[in-house]
């Protein structure tokens, strides 16, 4: 058998032997998954489905659950894939009720893949974290604006909580039972718990926050007199 590595693919240019091989397994592994749940995806039946020996998929996955992180893998990057990030949008929260929204579109699309990403505690893979940092600029642009009501990590967990929930109880219902009221229901109530209705800051960015920060400091601060002094110093700095 050729080796794996550093062999070019006359169809993919660019692409070893190696990588079209670990993409037929994840595709075949993928397949099986959908089909059958995550107790049809042994090595013997995906390695079957791939056309190769088992000998092969442990070179290139070590075990089982390397394959299975290998597939959770590729689902996160299917997502990241059907995401449209605009980078200076027009109104925040539109574009968190959107992102919810194919957060858990793509869930109902893939419920086997979603549910082996989401079902059980994951692995941080690094296009886990990538999305991850995706929807924490767009909770840090609803802080800038003065919309978040709690800091972000909150309600990163909060927008990942519901959206995971909102999947997973879908999944779980008989078809009769499934009524679409449930996912709006639990994406407006998440709209709801992170964000303010009204914004705190009018004037969004670092100037208006700093001129809404430094408006509010004689009213509401546990600073020493001192310390308020010096905060005073620094805002009247940024707000220029």
């Amino acid at each position: 058998m050729p080796a794996l590595d550093h062999v070019q693919s006359a169809a993919e240019p660019g692409v070893t032997a190696r990588e079209q091989t670990r993409r037929r397994i994840i595709d075949a592994a993928v397949e099986l998954l959908e089909r059958g749940g995550r107790d049809a995806v042994t090595t013997r039946a995906v390695a079957e489905a791939a056309g190769l020996q088992s000998p092969a998929l442990y070179r290139l996955f070590g075990d089982k659950d390397g394959l299975l992180e290998a597939v959770a893998e590729h689902g996160f990057t299917q997502f990241l894939a059907a995401k449209h990030i605009d980078p200076d949008p027009h109104d925040p929260i539109k574009e968190l009720r959107t992102g919810w929204d194919i957060a858990v579109e793509f869930g109902l699309a893939n419920p086997a893949l979603y549910t082996l990403m989401y079902g059980e505690p994951t692995k941080s893979t690094t296009v886990f974290r990538i999305g991850l940092e995706l929807l924490m600029d767009r909770l840090r642009r609803l802080a800038a604006g003065g919309w978040l009501r709690m800091d972000e990590e909150l309600a990163a967990q909060i927008v990942h909580a519901t959206a995971r929930g909102a999947v997973l109880t879908w999944l779980s219902l008989p078809e009769e039972q499934r009524n679409p009221a449930l996912l709006d229901t639990l994406r407006e109530s998440m709209i709801m718990t992170v964000t303010n209705q009204e914004p705190a800051v009018q004037e969004a960015g670092l100037a208006g926050a700093a001129r809404a920060l430094r408006a509010a400091l004689p009213r509401h601060t546990p600073l020493s007199h001192a310390e308020q002094q010096l905060l005073t110093e620094w805002l009247d700095r940024l707000s220029v």
